[in-house]
């Protein structure tokens, strides 16, 4: 049975990596050129969702270890966050947490459904894997220009803070996003959460 549950596992990691090879990177999107960080301000509330998630995942809301400001984007660690963003958005069904769990906000990782933060949980936990500091990996709070809300996953890198989301599977800064950013985790503490200061707010209102 273990040979089996091998060959099985083994099976659909190759299918995976068919799967990543075949996406397409959108490395012509990011003007690296010209990279765009977002600005926070002081300590603001952390959403009821992401607090009622850190009560049964304390491990992953406390301090951050070894904290850094920025990772270093190599050639690798792009091609490895493009692979991964694509990977998840196909995996995930999206189905609000209305229709799944039956209340009007749950924070999960998703057994092959769920909303936005149940990807950008799953985004964030897949890079840690992959070896991103988690620091780096910061699950973000928009407003989209409809007015509702929206999660993202901020990830802070010395080319600026790139966005994953799995409306739009391609990887872009955040400025370029057509979102009001609102708040995100803390890089000292992803059980704590910040203000963006969103210069752009106006003209995203606007548009």
């Amino acid at each position: 049975m273990s040979q089996v549950k091998s060959f099985v596992a083994a099976a659909i990691a190759l299918a995976m990596a068919v799967f990543i090879l075949a996406m397409p990177a959108h490395a012509d999107t990011i003007d690296f050129a010209h990279p765009a960080f977002a600005q926070v301000g002081g300590k603001t509330s952390i959403p009821v969702g992401a607090s009622e998630f850190c009560k049964t995942h304390r491990a992953e809301c406390g301090p951050n270890s070894h904290p850094v400001t920025a990772i270093e984007l190599t050639s690798k660690r792009w091609q490895h966050l493009v692979e991964i963003n694509n990977l998840i958005n196909a995996a995930i069904v999206p189905m609000t947490d209305q229709d799944y769990y039956k209340v009007t906000e749950f924070w999960a990782y998703p057994d092959g459904y769920g909303d936005c933060e149940d990807f950008v949980l799953a985004k964030r936990q897949a890079l840690i894997a992959d070896g991103w500091n988690p620091s780096t990996l910061l699950i973000t709070v928009v407003r989209q220009p409809n007015g509702e809300g929206h999660a993202v996953l901020m990830v802070r890198t010395d080319r600026g803070d790139l966005v994953l989301d799995n409306q739009d599977g391609r990887v872009l800064l955040w400025n370029e996003t057509p979102y009001q950013f609102l708040k995100r985790q803390s890089q000292a503490n992803a059980g704590q959460w910040v203000d963006i200061i969103d210069a752009r707010a106006t003209i995203v209102a606007s548009n």
